[in-house]
């Protein structure tokens, strides 16, 4: 079986070697290089691309958000986001910059590996706790959501994927099969001009884009 390529960048010692060590004793993963700051990880990844990016965000000469936006449009990989910054911002930075997931470092080693793992095929993910938030942010504010131009269908697959269900629980959920999901899903982010999933459970539940 082929291994996962990670790259971890962290400016603390403690984080990266941690992160280092639970991902080396897993036969699923191989960590091709640590970084400490964004512009050390570009470096790695333009010598040897891995498949996914761990990305802190406050870090010295480049910070993860900016080093996010480089390895998306450069395409060295993927990219999730580990931070410890609850902070519904930086959540929009990242997503508009390409991360394909945002995780707090409070996380289990398998929870970090599952995320990796979401991330890598193809899944974007966001920790629950933010998509809580955004949640609570909505019932603050007019969204600018609107469900006019959906079938009843559309809204069903929305709301699912707002609620962070993969697609197949949706199927599961909806007694489609996970290809029809897919499909609905691509058609919905094509019309509302959003690039990946979590994109569209933010906008479902704040009426914001980023």
């Amino acid at each position: 079986m082929e291994k996962i390529k990670v790259i971890i960048a962290d400016d603390s010692d403690f984080v990266r070697d941690g992160m280092r060590i639970i991902l080396s004793v897993d036969e699923e993963f191989e960590v091709l290089g640590c970084a400490a700051n964004g512009k050390e990880a570009i470096a790695l990844g333009e010598k040897t691309p891995p498949d996914v990016f761990l990305m802190d965000i406050q870090m010295p000469q480049m910070d993860g958000i900016e080093a996010t936006k480089y390895i998306v449009e450069h395409e060295l990989g993927k990219v999730l986001i580990l931070t410890t910054f609850d902070d519904y911002n930086l959540l929009q930075q990242a997503l508009k910059n390409g991360a394909k997931g945002y995780l707090v470092k409070n996380h289990t080693p398998e929870h970090l590996k599952q995320m990796i793992k979401s991330v890598y095929y193809g899944t974007a993910v966001v920790e629950e706790g933010f998509l809580e938030n955004l949640a609570q942010e909505a019932d603050r504010q007019t969204t600018g959501f609107s469900e006019e131009g959906y079938t009843a269908r559309e809204l069903d697959i929305i709301r699912a994927v707002a609620d962070g269900l993969s697609n197949k629980e949706i199927a599961n959920k909806l007694f489609l099969s996970e290809g029809t999901v897919k499909n609905y899903i691509t058609a919905i982010l094509a019309k509302e001009n959003l690039s990946h999933r979590t994109a569209l459970a933010v906008y479902y539940l704040t009426g914001k884009k980023g």
